[in-house]
């Protein structure tokens, strides 16, 4: 059994423990309320987009871009990877790392020389450089500090490369933030595009609460659901009275662009925000662990402290006997 010296310095290494998991738990939880402010400022331009982009698609059943051309044969493939620059964030980053892993295994048939890898993140460059892959440049900033002019730039370069026949499938992997305690891993092709599957995908997001436990999750999902319900009644339609100059082609071949740049910098708000809120957690549970620990530790030198004093006073009791 171990001494009380022991138990004590213990007690008070799990205390300093404890100290720094609450403190990154709520540096984690500031992060990511700001996350979500960035997606919810972005809500507003993706959701006026995707009704104009309908509101074409509908109009113009024929209607054909640069950038939605399926190629037959596949020879040079893009894959661009969100994870982030630090770690003690759960399983955010080994995720995302063995889904890229099942990602080049569908392609090792190409060669590695015709696998590019654009990392959004140090973690994934690290995964890169050790895989021997070819990498697509340094985007290490970009994944603590998104930015939309770096977005539209690396978008540009996307697609001039799969316009010039460069590349010819671009793909994404990263984590969809759903809400603080569910970020869904996802994989989809970022090129060629398919703007009528884009615009089917899933909105649903939480972006009220940091809190990350189960019941107050529902609890805020019924909520959302009565306040939609109360809202409806006074939505106004949007109007699909669009003019379109000089004809439908050109101004669709303006908008995909954009959607383009749109669905790079949402899957990198997605991603930063669901990296906050996977590192809260893991703090939160480490916390947790540590206050269990405490609990145990608080215990078993009481335990010690008492047998000891009980083990003096037998000697004391046993010594006066003698005398």
């Amino acid at each position: 059994m171990p001494s009380l010296k022991e138990i004590k310095n213990r007690i008070a290494s799990v205390n300093s423990t404890r100290k720094i998991t609450s403190a990154m738990k709520m540096v984690a939880s500031s992060k990511l309320h700001h996350a979500q402010q960035l997606i919810e400022n972005m809500l507003p331009y993706e959701e006026m987009l995707e009704h104009i982009l309908k509101t074409f698609l509908a109009s113009e059943a024929h209607a054909q871009s640069k950038y939605d051309e399926e190629r037959p044969v596949v020879r040079r493939v893009a894959l661009v990877v969100y994870a982030s620059n630090s770690s003690l964030c759960g399983g955010f980053n080994a995720n995302i790392l063995k889904m890229m892993q099942q990602v080049i295994d569908g392609y090792q048939h190409l060669g590695k020389e015709n696998i590019v890898i654009y990392p959004i993140g140090r973690k994934v460059a690290e995964k890169v450089a050790k895989l021997g892959l070819q990498s697509g440049g340094d985007f290490t900033a970009l994944a603590d500090k998104p930015n939309v002019p770096q977005c539209i730039s690396l978008a540009k370069e996307l697609g001039k490369k799969f316009v010039d026949h460069e590349i010819d499938r671009v793909e994404m992997v990263y984590h969809h933030f759903k809400s603080a305690g569910s970020q869904i891993l996802t994989h989809k092709t970022f090129l060629p595009i398919d703007i009528t599957e884009e615009l089917k995908r899933d909105h649903e997001r939480d972006l009220t609460s940091t809190v990350a436990t189960l019941q107050s999750q529902e609890y805020l999902r019924k909520r959302g659901e009565r306040k939609t319900e109360h809202k409806e009644e006074n939505v106004k339609p949007l109007n699909d009275n669009f003019i379109v100059e000089p004809d439908m082609e050109t101004v669709l071949n303006q908008l995909i662009p954009k959607m383009l740049h749109l669905m790079l910098y949402t899957a990198l708000l997605d991603s930063n925000a669901s990296e906050h809120a996977a590192r809260m957690v893991a703090m939160q549970t480490a916390t947790d662990n540590a206050d269990e620990l405490l609990r145990e530790l608080n215990l078993q030198y009481n335990k010690s402290r008492q047998q000891a004093i009980t083990s003096e006073l037998l000697d004391i009791v046993g010594g006066s006997v003698n005398n």
